[in-house]
């Protein structure tokens, strides 16, 4: 059994739907890797740790940076607890402090 993606609300949905069409398209690559290869198998410059359990999917296009953070669930499971649009050079504590309250949610 392969890896899965989804999405932990329709909030993060939401937040997925807001970003620019281009930026959008880059998330459904880097999901499409990750499906097709395995987490295992997919890096830099496509995904990174953050901290604990939090780690990043890394998406840029012609409007800017975006990020979707996300937890590995029991399953193969990938949950992607956040997504937002990156502002500043290094990721700011209270967009990762969202993401790790969401994770809660997950098993």
């Amino acid at each position: 059994m392969g890896w899965t993606v989804s999405l932990l609300s329709e909030q993060v949905a939401a937040e997925l739907s807001a970003l620019p069409a281009d930026i959008r398209a880059r998330f459904s690559r880097i999901v499409g890797l990750i499906e097709a290869h395995g987490l295992e198998r997919v890096r830099e410059p496509h995904v990174k740790h953050l901290r604990g359990r939090i780690w990043e999917m890394r998406m840029s296009g012609r409007d800017g940076i975006a990020r979707a953070l996300y937890v590995t669930a029991a399953g193969k499971r990938i949950v992607v607890v956040h997504v937002f649009e990156k502002k500043t050079q290094k990721t700011p504590r209270r967009e990762i402090e969202i993401a790790e309250q969401r994770s809660k949610e997950i098993t």
